[in-house]
């Protein structure tokens, strides 16, 4: 049994290294022995009668040892009836009774283990020494440590070349790059489990995984073809072995969110006296609604009504009203609100983000024979969001079983089944709840003098209450359903050759319903309620079958060929609606179909396929020289003139350490050179009508009075999607060159590449013509990207004693990303949904990485009026135009632009590039510690060199933006008048 328990406080880790040491001071240095000593001595060799050094000599049972010199010679006391364990990371350890001996030599023999380990790839395995292909292997027994639910959030600093990106809110599936950003659109990458690809990891649950691999480069991946473009991740789950085994884990563990003062805001007395001071700066009247208009501010006792103090008759409770279950707008107009000021300040951050538990009980069992075997276990997941009304609770139900019908049959299954729940919020919007609490004025209160919610109605102020808006979510719920896996069979034929057919795929559901409440605290306020319901569901299925012949022959050479044939299909459906005007909220009430008012419904439903034959040679000769190389032809139901592509590769390897040159050379257990150049594909932007067009009906916009009757309208249709018939495949041209090597008998090992990744053909749909129509405009093949970087991993291990262990981990990836090719007509565009008051900030242009800061660069203040006067008077110099001036409403203590393009004035031709969010590289860093049954495990991630863009600072740290909460920079460190220059 395996019970671990997971704090993020600092203090339980501080107590348990104090704890150790205080145990490591008070330890005795050795074993009080009760029989006799003597010495004994020898030396330590390897299989080649090379000496070893470094060699663990412990006497086992207690902590007396010592280690072998550069001459692999060793000295030690020992009693006549003790035992000797020899140990070294790359050998088998081995153990000698002493007895009456004074002089013990041993020869260490290799643990081939780590060479021969078998890693699943493509269709098929390879030993880890015979991969020619950028594969990272993924050390799933430290991941799971980590308290967390998903798959790919697991990822993060534990595979170089993979980068993680993740919300942190429950459920939502972490963004995962493999070797940076490929495309302008999805960057998923595409997940193999168990032979049956998905782009949905979510539902997996971490304790069933017994190995991951990452494959990175063409000739490692290409085999996937169209959907191998993004990186190929292959997770293999568990299978029983020998008796019985029943394992119970469990994890508990408590989340806190940042404390302190988390946007840096300003007390309600500091709001005002920027407010004082801003308006005297800008020569404006003080007449603050709130804060009065003497020559200082005053808090007031009462927000609403304006700046009313205790005892002013229009605060008496008994004018107060307020029906926040109103339903009509003469009850709204009847309103009377009465707010309390919050002199103290709301923390609006943590009034919605509070300490959150994270829990998992996980019960296995699993078994084997020469029969078969089998495993089954049983998750529950409840991860709660420091969002208040964000969680993701999970139950996961897993049967993996294979039979040996004979010595030639195998047939098997795995299949999990996964039901859910997981509310989430919008992110990554403007208005979004997160947002606003950097919004709401802390002089707010979360509630008025009756307990319903206080708001800005009718002060003049920006921002909604963050409290009300999560609340009225409480009572929505999803709920999700998913069948996921496999079923196979496997037939040895004559003597080298099997065939494997293997069906799998996904079935699944899910619901949601949702109340939309009106609300009335709010300056823009929802008048209405209404119910919404909707459902989707769908399946997607994959069939593959492969034919592998394997055969070793005349002691040198060694032959893999596999072929095979693959078919796709996906289907997928939704239906929903909304009803308004409800007599009652009570959720218990509430469906489509109780509602009095206006009904509203949708569906849709879209399915595509994929059909493939692929094929793989992998040879080797002597064990060290290596060649593979892959084909597939993909046929897309997405496309139509050019529906079938072709995804070569070509990878080979060098084992240098296999060479008699290198034979001498004692420290290198094993080096390999590799090197890969392939295609792949993708096609994950193009949606199933890409190719064709499409025609609808809108009443709003395709119905007409052509018999001009002023009474009735003609339905019409209108375009739906613009159609591209001439889409093809997006090919990732992909070259890779590797070198793995193993040190001081497997003690270290580093694996270096340095990549390459040309995107032609990238689909893309840029802007049309009006003239077109209202359609959806379609993928076109003409846009590019290349990306080229470094990934490096070193894994060191070391024995500290007999039962003392220590592993370190270091990942590390550096990539460049630009545009190559954009359309015909331009080299740029701005990215949709990144604007500020409709100026775009996000730019992508040939030259330059995607999703690229695009604006106006500072250089400095307007800090005189003598630099004022200076600019204009060099504009109107180099203009000619007597009028014109350096800066559209330039002013003292605001920011002064860079003339970028030297014409004298600032104009939108001045715009440059500021940044980007790539990091100029990404590392991890595992340590592991272990003694005996208990281990230590830490974990560290970082980036560095990207840029954030920071929406929160236009309107905390700026004045003049909105009339909501202001940062502590607004007011002390803002350029003012009195400043000395």
């Amino acid at each position: 049994m395996n019970v671990k328990n997971y704090s993020s406080g600092k203090r339980a880790i501080c107590i348990l290294l104090a704890g150790i040491m205080s145990w490591a001071a008070h330890a005795s240095p050795r074993t009080r022995l009760e029989k006799a000593e003597s010495d004994v001595r020898g030396k330590v060799v390897s299989e080649k009668n090379e000496p070893l050094v470094g060699v663990n000599v412990i006497l086992k049972g207690t902590s007396v040892g010592t280690t072998t010199d550069p001459n692999g010679n060793y000295r030690i006391s020992v009693p006549d009836n003790g035992i000797l364990t020899f140990s070294f990371i790359g050998y088998l350890s081995q153990e000698m009774n002493v007895g009456n001996q004074s002089e013990i030599n041993i020869k260490l023999l290799p643990d081939t283990k780590i060479l021969n380990e078998v890693v699943v790839t493509a269709y098929s395995s390879q030993k880890k020494k015979d991969i020619t292909g950028a594969v990272a292997v993924v050390n799933v027994k430290d991941i799971v440590k980590q308290p967390t639910g998903l798959v790919s959030g697991l990822l993060q600093g534990q595979a170089a070349g993979v980068t993680v990106i993740s919300s942190g809110q429950p459920g939502a599936e972490p963004q995962v790059r493999i070797r940076g950003i490929n495309t302008f659109g999805n960057n998923t990458p595409l997940y193999v489990v168990d032979g049956v690809p998905t782009q949905n990891s979510t539902n997996l649950n971490p304790n069933d995984i017994a190995s991951i691999q990452v494959l990175k480069d063409a000739g490692a991946a290409s085999i996937y073809g169209s959907r191998a473009s993004n990186g190929v991740i292959i997770i293999t789950t568990k299978r029983g072995t020998g008796k019985v085994s029943v394992q119970y884990d469990m994890f508990y563990g408590v989340q806190t969110p940042r404390s302190g003062n988390v946007w840096d805001l300003l007390n309600p007395t500091e709001e005002a006296n920027l407010r004082w001071i801003a308006n005297k700066n800008s020569g404006l009247p003080i007449n603050d609604p709130i804060y009065g208009s003497g020559p200082t501010p005053v808090i007031p006792d009462y927000i609403y009504p304006l700046g009313k103090m205790e005892g002013d008759p229009a605060v008496d409770p008994s004018k107060y009203y307020i029906n926040p279950n109103y339903k009509t707008d003469d009850d709204y107009n009847r309103f009377y609100r009465i707010i309390k000021a919050n002199k103290a300040g709301t923390d609006w951050f943590h009034e919605i983000f509070k300490a959150a538990m994270n829990m998992s009980h996980n019960l296995s069992v699993s078994g084997g024979t020469d029969k078969g075997n089998y495993m089954i276990s049983l998750n529950y997941l409840n991860t709660q969001g420091t969002l208040m009304t964000t969680y993701l609770k999970r139950y996961n139900l897993r049967a993996n079983t294979l039979f040996n019908v004979n010595k030639h049959i195998r047939i098997g299954e795995n299949l999990t089944y996964t039901i859910s729940s997981n509310p989430q919020i919008s992110e990554l919007t403007d208005i979004n709840v997160i947002a606003t609490t950097a919004q709401m004025s802390p002089i707010f209160p979360v509630r008025d003098i009756k307990g319903n919610y206080a708001g800005i109605f009718g002060t003049g102020y920006n921002g909604n209450n963050p409290v009300g808006q999560l609340e009225r979510l409480k009572d929505n719920r999803t709920l999700g359903n998913r069948l996921f896996g496999n079923m196979f069979a496997e037939i040895d034929l004559f003597k080298d050759f099997t065939y494997r057919s293997n069906f799998g795929g996904e079935m699944y559901s899910g619901t949601a319903r949702s109340f939309i409440y009106p609300t009335y605290e709010n300056n823009e306020n929802t008048k209405y309620n209404a119910y919404n319901q909707s459902s989707q569901g769908g399946y997607a299925w994959t069939w593959t079958n492969t034919l592998t012949f394997h055969k070793a022959f005349l002691a040198k050479h060694d032959l893999t060929v596999i072929l095979g044939n693959e078919a796709y299909k996906s289907y997928f459906e939704n239906l929903g609606g909304q009803t308004r005007d409800y007599y009652t909220f009570d959720p218990s009430y509430t469906t489509l179909s109780t509602g009095s008012g206006i009904q509203s419904n949708y569906s849709g439903r879209s399915f595509e396929s994929l059909n493939s034959q692929f094929g793989r040679v992998d040879y080797a000769f002597k064990d060290k020289y290596l060649l593979s190389g892959t084909v597939r032809r993909d046929g897309s139901s997405k496309f139509v003139t050019y529906q079938y592509g072709w995804f070569p590769s070509v990878s080979a390897g060098w084992r240098i350490s296999e060479e008699k040159f290198m034979g001498g050379v004692k420290w290198l257990s094993d080096m390999k050179l590799r090197g890969s150049w392939g295609v792949m594909g993708n096609q994950l932007n193009v949606n199933a009508n890409n190719g064709y067009y499409t025609f609808i009906m809108d009443k709003a916009a395709s119905y007409y009075d052509i018999n001009r009757t002023n009474n009735s309208n003609q339905p019409g249709f209108q375009v739906g999607q613009i159609g591209n018939p001439d889409a093809k495949w997006e090919r990732n041209i992909n070259a890779n060159i590797g070198l793995d090597a193993t040190f001081l008998g497997g003690a270290l090992d580093v694996s270096v590449d340095y990549f390459r990744k040309d995107i032609k053909d990238l689909l893309y749909n840029p802007a049309v013509p009006g003239t077109q129509g209202p359609g959806t405009v379609p993928f076109v093949n003409i846009a590019g990207t290349t990306n080229r970087g470094i990934d490096l991993s070193v894994n060191a291990h070391k024995n500290l004693g007999s039962d003392i262990k220590l592993n370190l981990g270091l990942t590390f990836t550096s990539y460049k990303n630009k545009v190559t090719r954009v359309t015909d007509n331009t080299n740029y565009f701005f990215s949709t949904g990144r604007a500020l008051n409709g100026i775009n900030f996000v730019k992508n242009e040939v030259g330059h990485p995607i999703g690229s800061f695009y604006g106006y660069q500072i250089i400095g203040f307007w800090n005189t009026v003598q630099e004022l006067d200076a600019a204009n008077e060099e504009a109107r110099r180099v203009t000619g135009n007597s009028a014109a001036v350096y800066q559209t409403d330039q002013a003292l203590g605001r920011f002064r632009f860079q003339d970028a393009n030297g014409d004298g004035i600032i104009t939108a031709d001045d715009r440059v590039f500021l940044g980007n969010p790539n990091p100029d590289f990404n590392y991890g860093l595992n340590v592991g510690l272990s003694y005996k049954q208990f281990d230590l495990s830490m974990f560290f991630y970082g980036v560095q060199g990207n840029e954030i863009w920071n929406h929160n600072k236009y309107a905390t740290d700026f004045y003049a933006t909105f009339i909501q909460a202001k940062s502590k920079t607004a007011l002390y460190d803002s350029w003012t008048p009195e400043f000395d220059f």
